[in-house]
């Protein structure tokens, strides 16, 4: 045994090497600067955290504010290609875009009231610091996403003031004044500072925050033990351990990558070790980690972003999203058996302590996360709640033997601003695309052409959206695949459903006198049939003759107000 030890360690220092290839390339050789970013994430951090409790700011001043902090810390952290990772003249260009991005927050908050005393008219700074953000926020994009993202920016912004007008058909747009693009870009509260950063600086940080400092409490190791003693004896045991190992960080993490590198570096050696074939065992370890993201209470950035886009409580949210997790963690495990029997996988955790003994051993852990949700069912808001959770977490720690002291938490604090970095920009950038979306009307044009194709059959428009999506997914991360899709073809599904209802209320006789009032002015000859019962296709046929400028007041004013309509969607 003493003979396998170190075999079993080099494997181990092997799988982590080959997970740290995956990660982005930092800087690691410079001390001072990794010191100074630490200290530039606490800072981050806890104004963060006196922007979602005491500030009053402006949104926009916050939103500038959230983007130029993590900025800062991209461009130290990350260099423009891995071979410059140690350039000292790389390091001094990227001190230069942080102290940029700072300028940039600067500029917006002295600059802001001056143009519009000059009724919107850019002078030659407003022109330099509204093109030097865009710039910085494609760069940064472009080292911690690839050039995907940033590409799909360029096109959006050149479309609206350069090729739009090239175009013939539906897509088609006159264009608009380089100005007016980037006031709306830079200044307007529909751009990169806009309602998408918002979340981000809320939301998405403060849950990300709480993860950080659950997992620097120590749960991430309690998660792995509990799943290596819930699975770790029966056959093909490894591979389970790492679907709920990763379920489990994920409830707690939210993110992928994290999720990834905390559980793999166990799971993937064990995996192997029982029998499971290397690539096998590092696409169980992707799949489950993947599905963090999915998994109740800390879901990823998404799950806020599509919290505000509904305005459905994010406690409804994650309520409805637990099966969907489990169906998903189920599936993987699935699989994960099959491979077990076809590989022939013997058993490998043959001393693992008993279930119930583990744990008890960890039982403070879950106090945070009660405390989360109950908060949350109780209607508080989410920044409250998870701000809360942070501190209950710290005086949960208490109770073992693993104290948080000062040291802990600003770890935890830094930490969090380091999780948090790469989905800062990346959601501000994307705030640019969305822009481009409800300013050109692309998105209700991209709906009435899905529309078209299904036919009005709303099984076909879910298999054509659920195509794009597997589309989108191949070049976008979930949640910048998810604010595109759900701005272009939310609009859509919604319709299509309330059209649907509305047509039934008009087979049924139950339209409402509201809706029955715009009806008479389209179709005056049918005002004695609104209030009884009439065919299916005379109901299609009366919807059909509702322009789309009637249609959605009369399918406001049909359609009881529901929190889990696409309402607000479908005016964006």
């Amino acid at each position: 045994m003493k003979e396998n030890a170190p075999a079993k360690d080099a494997a181990d220092e092997d799988i982590g090497d080959g997970l740290s290839q995956f990660e982005l390339t930092q800087r690691t050789d410079f001390p001072l600067l990794t010191r100074c970013v630490t200290v530039i994430g606490i800072l981050l951090s806890l104004v963060h955290i006196w922007f979602n409790t005491l500030a009053t700011l402006p949104e926009l001043w916050v939103s500038a504010a959230h983007f130029a902090g993590f900025s800062v810390m991209c461009a130290l952290t990350y260099p423009a290609a891995a071979k410059w990772r140690k350039s000292r003249f790389a390091l001094a260009i990227d001190i230069g875009i942080a102290i940029t991005a700072v300028a940039c927050l600067i500029y917006i908050i002295i600059g802001e009231d001056a143009l519009y005393d000059r009724g919107v008219k850019f002078v030659t700074t407003d022109w330099i610091f509204s093109i030097l953000a865009i710039l910085i926020a494609l760069e940064l994009i472009r080292r911690t996403m690839g050039w995907f993202i940033p590409c799909l920016i360029v096109v959006a912004l050149t479309y609206v003031v350069w090729w739009g007008s090239w175009i013939d058909g539906i897509f088609s747009f006159p264009g608009l004044s380089a100005e007016t693009m980037l006031y709306r870009a830079f200044y307007s509260s529909e751009g990169m500072f806009g309602p998408i950063s918002r979340i981000s600086w809320s939301y998405v940080f403060m849950f990300i925050l709480f993860g950080a400092f659950l997992v620097k409490s120590g749960a991430g190791d309690y998660i792995i033990n509990v799943s290596r003693a819930a699975a770790g004896k029966i056959i093909g045991g490894p591979g389970f351990v790492a679907v709920l190992g990763s379920g489990l960080m994920g409830s707690v993490s939210g993110s992928s990558v994290a999720n990834t590198v905390s559980t793999g570096v166990i799971t993937i050696p064990l995996m192997k070790k029982a029998g499971f074939p290397p690539k096998f065992a590092a696409g169980v370890e992707a799949a489950a980690s993947t599905g963090g993201q999915l998994m109740p209470p800390v879901m990823g950035a998404g799950a806020f972003i599509m919290a505000s886009y509904t305005q459905i409580p994010y406690v409804e949210i994650i309520a409805v999203s637990f099966a969907p997790a489990l169906i998903y963690f189920l599936s993987v495990a699935f699989f994960v058996r099959i491979e077990a029997k076809r590989s022939g996988v013997h058993q490998v955790e043959a001393n693992t302590e008993p279930m119930l003994k583990v744990l008890v051993s960890g039982w403070h852990y879950l106090i945070p996360l009660v405390v989360l949700v109950t908060l949350l069912v109780m209607d508080f808001t989410p920044t409250y709640a998870a701000g809360i959770s942070i501190i209950s977490v710290v005086v949960a720690s208490w109770l073992s033997p693993n104290r948080m002291g000062i040291a802990d938490i600003f770890d935890a604090l830094a930490q969090g601003a380091r999780n948090m970095a790469t989905t800062a920009v990346l959601l501000t950038g994307i705030g640019l695309v969305v822009n481009v979306i409800s300013t050109t009307g692309i998105g209700n044009t991209f709906s009435l052409m899905i529309n078209d194709w299904a036919g009005g059959s709303l099984f076909i428009m879910l298999v054509l959206v659920a195509l794009a999506s597997l589309i989108l997914g191949m070049g976008l991360p979930v949640t910048a695949s998810y604010i595109v899709l759900g701005t272009l073809s939310a609009p859509a599904i919604y319709g299509l459903i309330a059209e649907q209802q509305l047509i039934e209320l008009l087979v049924t006789g139950q339209l409402p006198e509201d809706a029955k009032t715009i009806f008479m002015l389209i179709a005056p000859e049918q005002l004695a049939a609104l209030g009884s019962p009439m065919a299916f296709e005379t109901a299609i046929e009366l919807v059909a003759k509702c322009r789309m400028t009637s249609k959605q007041p009369c399918l406001s004013k049909a359609l009881a107000p529901s929190p889990w309509d696409c309402r607000s969607l479908l005016h964006t």
